[in-house]
């Protein structure tokens, strides 16, 4: 386990899921927490248990939010006194072919998934050359890697992330800030399981992770380590060499497909079965 001890960790959409998972990865790392999410009943629940192991302040705020942005960072800064990593991971993703979704939820979506962590960024740069070690890790998708029908402001937003952290990170690498992204395939969290009817079956042609999982591959990337974890690592291949080869991509479509919709309703059995 990396050990993050003393160091004050940042992260968005902490309240449940991959941002959980999170909170509680580095807790046990031995970071000092700032847990951040919309609704607050959640968000207290996992900060009481985590002021167990750790310090914990915990932030109700929309990240679409640039005043409350601004007031996350400067509260974090006044508590710990310093703030050494940013974890970009809060996300939205309304489903659906662009004609059905609407142009408000699709400025949304870009407010949420990647105004919102650019904007974190750039505004916690000055915060984090304070200290003597510093990272941001932008929790994206394969999405970003591969763009998904059904899925173009999710994907597009993902892949704008994706580069800006890369080009970031080169702008970086001479400094004390690390940066780098976790590329998850499908995980198993309510983000997904929650809406799984509207889920698009190639998405679940592909392994599921954990968000245990997520949260180990952003310790790893925090620590310096790696600049991009992309997991499980064959879909990750497989979405870049979709990417690169269109043509590929348009080919295996239908059997991707076909693969997802049997795991879906698998997936969907042992969710009926739970109850």
């Amino acid at each position: 386990m990396e050990n993050f001890s003393g160091k004050t960790v940042i992260i968005t959409g902490a309240s449940a899921g991959i941002g959980e998972a999170c909170a509680r990865a580095f807790a046990y790392a031995g970071a000092k927490l700032v847990l951040v999410a919309r609704g607050s009943e959640k968000l207290k629940l996992v900060a009481d248990q985590l002021r167990e192991i750790t310090e914990v302040f915990e932030f109700q705020m929309d990240v679409g939010n640039l005043d409350d942005c601004d007031r996350l960072l400067e509260e974090s800064y006044k508590t710990f006194g310093n703030i050494h990593i940013l974890v970009n991971n809060a996300g939205m993703h309304e489903r659906g072919d662009l004609q059905t979704v609407g142009a408000r939820a699709v400025a949304k979506m870009v407010d949420i998934n990647m105004r919102a962590p650019l904007y974190l960024s750039a505004a916690s740069l000055p915060y984090l050359h304070r200290s003597a070690f510093g990272a941001i890790v932008f929790v994206g998708s394969l999405a970003g890697l591969a763009p998904l029908p059904g899925a173009a402001t999710y994907s597009g937003t993902k892949a704008g992330m994706r580069s800006f952290g890369f080009a970031l990170a080169d702008e970086l690498r001479e400094s004390n800030v690390q940066i780098g992204v976790v590329s998850p395939g499908p995980v198993d969290t309510g983000f997904i399981m929650e809406n799984i009817e509207n889920v698009e079956d190639i998405v679940f042609s592909q392994p599921m992770s954990t968000a245990e999982q997520v949260a180990d591959a952003v310790l790893f990337v925090a620590g310096g380590h790696q600049t991009e974890v992309a997991m499980p690592y064959l879909s990750g291949k497989l979405a870049a060499m979709s990417y690169n080869f269109p043509a590929i991509r348009r080919l295996l479509r239908p059997a991707l497909y076909a693969i997802g919709k049997k795991n879906k309703q698998k997936y969907k059995n042992f969710e009926i079965d739970k109850t």
